[in-house]
Parts: C-alpha cells; structure tokens; sequence
C-alpha cells in the first residue's frame, strides 16, 4: 500500500509560511499576501480556510469567511468585504460563505486543485446550512478584449455566450456560480481586470432561501485565566534571588490554574542593584542585556515546570544588528518562546538608553489562542491593536512600567480604549516601589489590572479586576473568549464589522522593508533619565 500523494485538508497556523510562498508564486501582477494577513484569515475563522498538499508541497489555497447577505449581495470592494484581506470581517451568525481568495500553483493546473477546493467549501456550506457561497470574481482577459466590447457586462455576456474565452469564469461557471451582476472597483490592484469583478452566487438547493437568518449566537463559555503580577522593585544580591522572586509568582498562579501570568515592563531592572556602585544608564543596559539568556532558560523552564505561559514583561536586549531593544520574552508551556519588541520608545529610553524601536507587531499563537502584546506606550498607538485584532486576538497583554499617576494613567486609559475599539481583553501589569542606586528606578506607580469592553456580558466600569495601588499583589480573573464573539457579532456596538474600508485604511510595511529603525532622538527629555513612562 502506497501513501496518497493528493491531501486537501483544513488550513494550518504551521502552513502559514508555505501559503505566504504560494501566493508570491501565483500573483506576478500584484502583491502577494503577507503572513500577517493570513495568520489573520485563519484565526478569523480558520473552518473557511483550505490547502491542498501535491507530494508534501503545498499547491492550493482558499480562504472564506461568514458573512450576512445584506453585506454580501449587495455592491462592495474586496477591501471592504474582508477587512483589507484579514478576514476581520467574519460574522459568526451570517448566512452566507464569502469566497475571499482562492489560488493553485501554475505548476500542477490541470489536476483540477481548484475544483476540488470549491468542493471544501460547498460541503462546509452544505453542513452549515448556509443559504450559498459568493465571492467576487476575477475577469482576467477583460482588459485585453476591452476594445472588443462595451463594458464589463457585454463582456461576461460574451463569455457566457462562448464568444470570449476566460478561463477564470469558465471555471466558475462550470462549477455552478450565477453572475448576479458586475463590482466595479473590486480589486484596483487587478489591472487585467481593469478593477471590475463578477458577482459570483452559488444558491444552497438544501435550504430555504426564504428563511429568515439566525438572529442570535450561542453564547458559549471559554473561559481563560489571566494573572497579572504587580511587582515589588527590591534589591536583589544575585540572579538567583531575582528568580526566585519571580518563580514565587509564578507558582503562585500556577497553583490558581491561570493560563497566563503577566510581568511587569523592565522588571528585571532589579539585576542592577546587585552591582556594588551604581551604573551610569547605558552601562547599566549593557549588564542586563548580557542576562538575556539566562532570563529566557528560566522562564521558558518556569512555563513547562508550572504549566503556565509567560509573558515575561520586558528586558533590554542587544539584538543581531547591535541596536538595543526592549523585549518582552513570551515562554509557552509547550516549551515555546517568542518575542516581542517595542515599537515606540519612549523619548527616555531613546535618549538615555538609546534603545531603538522593533519593526513588527504580531500575534503569538498559544493554547488559549491568538493573544498580542503591547508594551507599555505601544499602548497609545490604536494602529498597533487593531492589526493584532485583525491578526485574531482576543487578548492584549500590556506590561508597563511607569513613575507617576499622569503617566499610569496615560497607558491605562489607552489599554481602556484599545479594549473598546477592538473587543477584546486588555491586561496591564506594572512596577511598584523603588531601588535605591539604580538609575531609572527611583520612584514607581502602578495599579495593575484586567479590562474588558463594555457592553452587557462584561464587568461593570469594563473592569474585570484591579489591584490595590501601589501594593505587591498578583490580580487574577477569568475572562470569557465567547463573549467576545458575541459582541463582535450583537453588541450594542461592533466597532471591528462596523469599520468603514472604503473611506480609510492602513497600510503596513513588510519587515525589513523601510530599512534601519527610525531615529527618534530629539532633544532631552524634561525627566532625567526616568523610566520608560508611558
């Protein structure tokens, strides 16, 4: 017996490199998707999404989402429809499966990949009793045919007709699509269409399509457990007694089953005052940075020990180039680790730390799903939650470390309006206390909590749990990732759906393609050489 060589299945986070290669291998005319917008499709609604494997090569790909016919039938942009390619705009409760992309290597066309993947989503469709399938439909001989007829509705008559041949809606039309009328300025990008699209409608013969949609989503329980750790500055004599304060907390919420426990921005700033004299700011960066990898074992070690994922705060870290990051450390109980940088420092950090701004913010996915992470004054930047929004997550971890109420209460009111804006859980935890002798250390505020947006199914004031000011505690709650869900698609409001794409949009640079960080250096800051300050 021999292995089959053909496997269409599921879509897959570990797939999402090999369908980001995909995609740059079929769309020569444009450009191709990013990984951050597919991590988004799969997250947003991973059932809808579908690869075909060739001989362990990955050869097709579709992707699809849920969505209301009064947004689907109706005129749109490929843009508006999918929430700029992420599949944000997947509707739990909508009555019909939306077609966003579909793509076969031109290598293996002809083994008839892209039937069988219509195939995938026609029997999701049947399973879920959805009204149809529609997507919009690429017309890609218009152009060259353009002075042959009268407008993009003679020429899809003309194709119908055999009078023009179009392989894209040959297909389409050969697995059961109706046109139902033209998208004008689908695709701008799609010149060989000239931006016009198909309207493509496939009717599902098993249901009634008079019927009225379902009106309301289950409202289900998925609850996770998030800690959020509001820790003492205090003098260590070595790395050993710093870990173990942190270990104490983590045991801590680990005995209190928490999937998650979250520490503070720069808490390892502490390693300093096991120095004999105090160090002036860049000496003192110098010395942590050469804790990064004994910081990362323990933790990662801590995570599979305690069964709990980590998001280890931050700590300044010299990376590959030479530049100085600040870095907050995400260790898995799976024995993973990932890594966040921050993307804005703060005019302190620039100035007296010369630590440089990373260049990309995405999600990490763990057991619990998508979660993001925000450090401290990436808070203040709404660009940067909404693309891990759109990217999947549920939960935003924002560690913070700041020396006043003025500049507590600038993350905090942030993390607030992130948690509104995006529909998802905002977690902060801070420093409190102060280190006598170390630089950046003197003073700390922080009153760490667990927000959540504000509508029926949430806490009062939006606030899950909150720690006393001020005070070494460890704040826990369970939060429930279903009710996300069903605010997302019946809230009061529904700030992701309701966004308008079709009057503003944000474009990301792909990694590395802006060239050397930023320099945001100016004049000093007022502070002396203070924390990073929110």
């Amino acid at each position: 017996m021999t292995k089959a060589r053909l496997e269409v299945r599921q879509a897959e986070i570990g797939d999402i490199r090999k369908i980001a290669a995909l995609a740059k291998r079929v769309y020569e005319d444009f450009a191709p998707y990013t990984q951050s917008e597919i991590r988004g499709q799969l997250n947003n609604y991973r059932e809808g999404c579908f690869v075909a494997f060739l001989d362990d090569k990955l050869i097709g790909y579709c992707a699809s989402m849920l969505i209301g016919g009064d947004k689907a039938l109706r005129p749109h942009s490929w843009d508006e429809i999918t929430g700029k390619g992420y599949g944000s705009r997947h509707d739990p409760k909508g009555d019909w499966l939306y077609g966003y992309e579909l793509c076969v290597d031109p290598k293996t066309r002809g083994t008839r990949i892209g039937r069988r993947l219509y195939e995938e989503r026609r029997k999701l469709a049947e399973r879920l009793e959805l009204k149809g399938i529609v997507f919009g439909g690429r017309m890609p001989n218009l152009s060259r045919s353009w002075r042959r007829v009268e407008g993009p509705d003679d020429y899809l008559e003309k194709v119908i007709q055999g009078k023009i041949h179009d392989p894209v809606l040959r297909f389409q039309l050969a697995n059961g699509f109706e046109p139902i009328g033209i998208l004008p300025n689908y695709l701008p990008e799609d010149k060989r269409s000239r931006a016009f699209a198909t309207h493509m409608v496939w009717r599902n013969p098993f249901v009634d399509q008079e019927a009225s949609p379902k009106a309301r989503v289950p409202r289900g329980v998925e609850n996770v457990r998030v800690a959020a750790c509001q820790m003492q500055a205090r003098a260590v004599k070595d790395f050993d007694e710093f870990i173990g304060h942190v270990r104490y907390f983590v045991d801590v919420a680990s005995d209190y089953e928490s999937d998650f426990i979250l520490f503070p921005e720069l808490f390892t700033l502490m390693l300093l005052s096991a120095e004999e004299e105090e160090l002036s700011p860049m000496e003192s960066i110098e010395l942590l940075s050469d804790y990064t990898p004994r910081i990362r074992e323990a933790l990662s070690e801590m995570a599979l020990k305690y069964n709990i994922n980590i998001i280890g705060g931050s700590h300044p870290t010299r990376m590959e180039d030479g530049d100085i990051h600040n870095v907050a450390m995400v260790c898995l109980r799976d024995g993973s680790t990932h890594e966040q940088e921050k993307i804005h420092p703060t005019p302190n950090e620039a100035y007296w730390w010369n630590i440089r701004g990373g260049d990309s913010v995405d999600v990490i996915q763990t057991d619990c799903g998508p979660v993001g992470v925000l450090i401290c004054y990436d808070s203040e930047f709404p660009e940067l939650a909404r693309r891990l929004a759109d990217e999947g997550a549920r939960i935003i971890f924002v560690p913070f470390c700041t020396d006043s109420r003025q500049g507590y209460m600038r993350v905090r009111y942030c993390a607030a309006a992130r948690a509104i804006e995006n529909q998802c859980y905002v977690v902060m935890s801070g420093n409190v206390g102060n280190l006598p002798n170390v630089a950046n250390m003197d003073i700390q505020y922080a009153q760490s909590c667990i927000l959540t947006p504000c509508d029926f199914p949430f806490a009062r004031d939006g606030i899950a749990a909150e720690a006393s000011e001020n005070v070494e505690t460890l704040t826990i709650s369970d939060v429930n990732l279903a009710d996300l869900a069903w605010a997302r698609a019946e809230g009061t409001v529904r700030n992701l759906a309701d966004r308008r794409f079709d009057l503003y949009r944000i474009e990301w640079e792909q990694k590395g393609a802006a060239g050397d960080a930023a320099d945001i250096s100016g004049p000093p800051p007022l502070q002396q050489h203070g924390p990073g300050g929110g």
